[in-house]
């Protein structure tokens, strides 16, 4: 897709022709509420790296339908109270990767906390999240998945796994929920975004190059399919 399709001064006054849904909030609120019924266990496990100035943690945590979600979770080793945490999803078709890559917000006294993209994970960075719904017909990858009927979209799955990520988050006594912010680059800085619209404790949201933004300009301008 191209950097730009739009001079600087139209893009300082593009609109979007996308009209919010009447049920937009209704549909949201009701899918996170129902996520949340299901069992709120959160699996947090160390893992061992020679790194001496961080710690690695494996996260598990219930997401969409009480489906197991992983996530990697990177705190300073001396750390004191409770501390601010960044919350990162991944650019897709990519997965957690592995636990010692994602280190500066760590080394910089942030909790870090990089959530795995169910389904995805099989191109530039592996992931360790299954996604068990299945779809109708849809084009290979994900933009299609499950279409034709908003209650089985693969991104409302996703969406509402990275708010349960969250609630994962601020139940620990080490997170400080009075700062949380999300972030992202390309798919994950349009989840970014979602999450922070969806759910009121984010303070920061720092996308960058966020996709999932305007479908019907993005599916207009994009040179080849998702």
């Amino acid at each position: 897709m191209p950097a730009l399709d739009l001079i600087q001064p139209e893009l300082g006054a593009y609109v979007s022709s996308v009209a919010m849904p009447d049920d937009f909030a209704r549909f949201w609120t009701s899918t996170i509420a129902e996520a949340r019924q299901a069992d709120d266990e959160v699996s947090i496990v160390p893992v061992q790296t020679t790194l001496k100035a961080v710690q690695s943690f494996d996260v598990t945590f219930p997401g969409f339908g009480g489906h197991p979600i992983k996530g990697w979770l990177i705190l300073p080793t001396h750390r004191q109270g409770r501390l601010p945490v960044v919350v990162q999803y991944i650019g897709y078709g990519g997965g957690r990767g592995l636990a010692h890559e994602q280190l500066h917000w760590a080394a910089s006294g942030f909790a870090y906390f990089r959530m795995d993209t169910r389904g995805q994970g099989s191109t530039w960075s592996v992931g360790e999240t299954a996604d068990p719904v299945g779809s109708t017909s849809s084009i290979p990858g994900f933009m299609t998945r499950g279409v034709l009927d908003k209650s089985d979209y693969y991104y409302r799955r996703l969406f509402t796994d990275s708010v349960r990520a969250i609630d994962a988050l601020v139940g620990q006594d080490f997170i400080d929920s009075e700062r949380i912010a999300v972030c992202g680059d390309s798919q994950g800085g349009g989840i970014s975004l979602a999450v922070g619209g969806l759910d009121p404790r984010v303070k920061a949201v720092m996308p960058d190059v966020p996709f999932l933004c305007d479908f019907p300009r993005a599916v207009q301008t994009a040179l080849r399919d998702p």
